[in-house]
């Protein structure tokens, strides 16, 4: 293939449209069922606070003992079963509902579940893409990918906006069960042999998390890429625990309106796709994971200005900032964990790296329910954007600073060990 001839890879268009499906499901759920919590059910800041530590939690439970099961087995299989099993525990939403059942504490064991499932469709999905398109497409891949998710994260939540004014919530999550349906059926379509697991000399499974929490430790850039998206993860974790309490009570906005404002943040992420090969082209990978971040990190302390007048449209200016840089980070850190790690290693890297950065969620989704019960719902929102904005120090003290670009070989296994 050539350069930028991705969409000529017919499993690579079926993966793309398998996670279109998926991403658009992920964002309606994302926005349907906090609503479904805090309109339907009367959620407290709290009992917010808990819904999404449980959405993350599975990261802290089994993030790093997945990475060692999905290096024993087929990527695609443990995609196409994680696919499946979030379709049938979001189905159950609605199915209670409609049975005059549905309460908090069984959105609370949903939301548990499918974050499990997650845990491994998301481990498989970022260690199956290498050997799908190589790893000199990666960065192209990756940016395809991240603009879908952009592009999602603008329709999902205007859509269930819309949908839970039109529908009620309970409905809406039909749409993130459908979709989950729909992406397993792609993915069941992609053609390409994936190469057997390689059995290597460990046979417990403690040696080998430790062998994959050795390899991202070991390696500085590595180390403060991990510092930096921990830390931003933790305090976006308490943003999300009051953001739709804070845009309902504090702001007054309806759930078409709060769908629409929680959607802008997504045309910033779709820019930041779109430019995310120019930018790093022109400043160097290197500098597209500090330098980017350090001048859209001010975004977020506009955020909690919202109000019911001009100000509503400068936090939404600052969701798009923000969202543009916080795309191109990902997408050159990504790319980069993706192209130094060894295959054998992919599962069990991503895994640590998702341990500590996803794992810090439940943890701040407390913190924010805490804040929010204490300092008030916007005195929360400005502890937690804050330490968003802040976060971008790690990569800005690190080695990275003083680099252009980064290695794009993989290490060798002797490296690695």
């Amino acid at each position: 293939m050539h350069r930028g001839s991705l969409f000529r890879h017919a499993d690579f268009r079926r993966l793309f449209a398998g996670d279109t499906a998926s991403q658009f499901g992920v964002f309606v759920g994302n926005t349907a069922v906090p609503l479904l919590a805090a309109v339907t059910l009367a959620a407290t800041p709290f009992e917010m606070g808990l819904l999404t530590a449980a959405e993350t939690l599975a990261f802290l439970l089994i993030g790093l003992p997945a990475g060692v099961w999905v290096d024993r087995m087929r990527r695609r299989r443990v995609m196409l079963t994680a696919d499946l099993t979030r379709a049938a525990l979001l189905l159950s939403v609605p199915v209670a509902w409609w049975a005059g059942v549905l309460t908090l504490a069984q959105l609370l064991v949903v939301v548990l579940f499918v974050g499990i499932a997650t845990v491994f469709f998301d481990i498989a999905y970022q260690s199956y893409l290498p050997s799908l398109v190589g790893r000199e497409h990666l960065l192209e891949g990756n940016a395809k990918l991240q603009a879908v998710q952009s592009t999602a994260q603008i329709a999902g939540p205007s859509a269930a906006g819309v949908l839970v004014q039109l529908v009620t919530a309970a409905n809406t999550v039909l749409v993130t069960g459908l979709g989950f349906v729909t992406s397993a059926l792609c993915l069941l379509r992609i053609r390409a042999e994936e190469p057997a697991p390689r059995r290597d000399g460990h046979a417990r499974l403690l040696p080998q998390i430790a062998e994959g929490l050795r390899f991202v430790f070991s390696d500085k850039p590595l180390r403060a890429i991990v510092g930096t998206t921990a830390t931003a993860n933790f305090f976006n974790g308490a943003f999300m625990a009051v953001y739709v309490l804070f845009l309902t009570r504090t702001v007054g906005l309806p759930p078409a309106a709060v769908g629409a404002l929680m959607a802008v943040g997504g045309a910033g992420g779709i820019l930041g796709a779109v430019c995310s090969g120019a930018v790093t082209r022109r400043v160097g990978q290197s500098r597209a994971i500090w330098l980017v971040p350090l001048v859209t990190a001010p975004g977020y302390l506009l955020i909690p200005l919202a109000a019911p007048d001009w100000r509503l449209g400068l936090s939404g200016f600052g969701l798009v900032f923000s969202g543009f840089g916080i795309i191109i980070y990902n997408i050159a850190q990504v790319s980069y964990r993706q192209a130094i790690c060894p295959d054998r290693l992919l599962g069990r890297m991503n895994a640590s790296v998702r341990f500590v950065v996803w794992g810090t969620i439940p943890l701040g989704g407390l913190l924010g329910g805490a804040l929010g019960e204490g300092l008030g719902l916007r005195g929360a929102m400005w502890v937690a954007v804050t330490g968003e904005a802040a976060a971008v120090l790690w990569v800005v003290c690190s080695p990275l600073r003083h680099l252009r670009d980064l290695p794009t070989e993989a290490k060798s296994d002797s490296a690695a060990a």
